[in-house]
């Protein structure tokens, strides 16, 4: 009779514990399991479905204020990247209104049957620090590529930042690769390395080839280093942190992005640019309110597009929500021929086709992982 009271024991603690932290992060798996399995995936694809949406129009709408803000008398690169990262302060009030966390991150039975030791201060301190500074990097180099090339071929070859997410998540969250997925990463690859060849056809920013070239490598440069950020957060996310709800994305977002901005606020003083921000801001073609304008709404789209991109990272991983970022990369091409009268030619659009047909490829396998899936559990 006495291991029945004790497996008894252990669930009634675990019940306990969860209804004394709703909101806990220890307890998640026992939540869910209460939840029938149907309507527990109807939910898991709603969130799904809410953070790509911030995802898409996030990227999409920051890509196109920040097009706007170089094309009409813009020309601080460091200001460029800040406007990425210095919008979280608006986060802030969610830790006002959410329901309080059990700072007590360890729900122990008297048989230790639950046991879950939260990181150490240091050691998020250190996870947030790397991150925050690899995306102020990243950003930085993003800054120079959308200052250099036209936003539709500047949006194209972002796309290489699947493959490169893909490679470090190979090694750092044992990513599986089957054909269709090395057939998507090979043609989203193809359709941004095309764009090379067409820099002659672009005439909308007057930049020299040197330029363009520069611009070029700094893009590529950056979806690499966007890659790698992705698969870290994972990594962090699933060794490390071990929760899985909002809070955590909300932690993450606003932590690195509080040590990326302090990284560019250097970088802008030292450097010297904020010297001519005044003058950057009388010269502004459709005025200052549209200037000031222009930056608040970059910073605030950003943010938008950063709870989506580390939410889907959360409920699938790092190359899905690169996937889904990839995906949104055609409309900012099409956007742009609307907006800032872009050309759209014959290589552009080979290599959307390209882009598109990657992503086909991507969708196509996770719906066979969700078919075998089904058929194994029946």
């Amino acid at each position: 009779m006495g291991e029945p009271q004790e497996v008894q024991l252990s669930v009634t603690v675990a019940q306990e514990a969860n209804e004394a932290n709703p909101h806990g992060h220890t307890n998640g798996a026992i939540n869910q399991s209460r939840i029938p399995q149907p309507r527990r995936k109807l939910i898991s694809w709603i969130r799904i479905g809410i953070y790509a949406i911030f995802l898409l129009a996030g990227q999409s709408v920051g890509m196109l204020l920040g097009r706007l803000y170089f094309d009409k008398g813009g020309n601080s690169k460091w200001m460029g990247t800040l406007v990425q990262l210095v919008g979280f302060p608006i986060l802030l009030p969610y830790y006002l209104f959410s329901p309080k966390k059990n700072k007590n991150a360890i729900t122990e039975s008297s048989t230790n049957i639950i046991s879950l030791k939260p990181p150490s201060t240091l050691l998020l301190a250190s996870i947030y620090t790397v991150l925050g500074i690899l995306i102020a990097a990243d950003c930085y180099l993003y800054s120079v590529g959308l200052m250099y090339l036209p936003v539709s071929t500047y949006s194209l070859i972002c796309a290489s930042q699947l493959a490169f997410n893909a490679f470090f998540s190979f090694f750092l969250n044992s990513q599986k690769f089957t054909f269709y997925i090395i057939n998507s990463l090979v043609l989203l690859t193809l359709s941004s390395t095309l764009l090379v060849f067409q820099s002659g056809s672009d005439d909308t920013h007057n930049n020299s080839k040197g330029k363009y070239v520069i611009g070029f490598i700094c893009t590529v440069g950056a979806s690499a280093g966007y890659g790698l950020v992705l698969s870290l957060t994972q990594f962090f996310l699933n060794r490390v942190l071990k929760r899985e709800s909002f809070s955590v994305v909300m932690d993450i977002l606003v932590y690195q992005s509080l040590v990326a901005s302090l990284a560019i606020l250097v970088g802008l003083f030292a450097s010297g640019d904020w010297k001519g921000l005044d003058e950057e801001m009388n010269s502004f073609e459709l005025g200052k309110l549209s200037y000031v304008m222009t930056l608040v709404w970059t910073a605030i789209i950003w943010q938008l597009f950063g709870i989506g991109a580390i939410g889907l990272i959360l409920e699938v991983s790092s190359l899905f929500s690169n996937v889904m970022s990839v995906l949104g990369l055609p409309i900012v091409p099409v956007l742009a021929v609307f907006f800032f009268h872009e050309k759209m030619d014959g290589i552009k659009v080979m290599a959307l086709l390209l882009a598109i047909w990657g992503f086909i490829s991507y969708i196509y396998q996770s719906y066979l992982d969700d078919y075998s899936s089904k058929k194994e559990s029946s």
